[in-house]
């Protein structure tokens, strides 16, 4: 099993900026993508930025070119940058990954991940 903990989130000003961590646990070495989402108070969950174990990306036209997803596989951990905030960034964040077999489904089709973190609050003020 993996256990995926998240943390970095807090409170910012518009136009400032956080890093998001998300350290996994257990059986790591077997991941194949991992990703971040968000989800607003009374909006749907949001896919922001995946990564693949190879280093490919992707990302939501919401955050390209604000958010930096990467990843240190020595240290089993996800990173999200988040520059540029707006109010509208407001959310609780989530961590996912998945096992190198059922990536390319995620990729392709957006087949849910398996593993998610609990979460991490971001907050940005006008």
């Amino acid at each position: 099993q993996v256990q995926l903990v998240e943390s970095g989130g807090g409170s910012v000003q518009a136009g400032g900026s956080l890093r998001l961590s998300c350290a996994g646990f257990g059986y790591t070495d077997w991941l194949g993508c991992m990703g971040w989402f968000r989800q607003g108070p009374g909006k749907e969950r949001e896919g922001l930025a995946h990564i693949r174990r190879d280093g490919s990306t992707k990302y939501a036209d919401s955050v390209k070119g604000r958010f930096t997803i990467s990843q240190d596989n020595a240290q089993n951990t996800l990173y999200l940058q988040m520059n540029s905030l707006k109010p509208e960034d407001t959310a609780m964040y989530y961590c996912a990954a998945d096992f190198e077999g059922r990536c390319s489904a995620i990729w392709s089709s957006g087949a849910r991940y398996k593993y998610w973190g609990q979460g991490t609050q971001v907050t940005v003020s006008s």
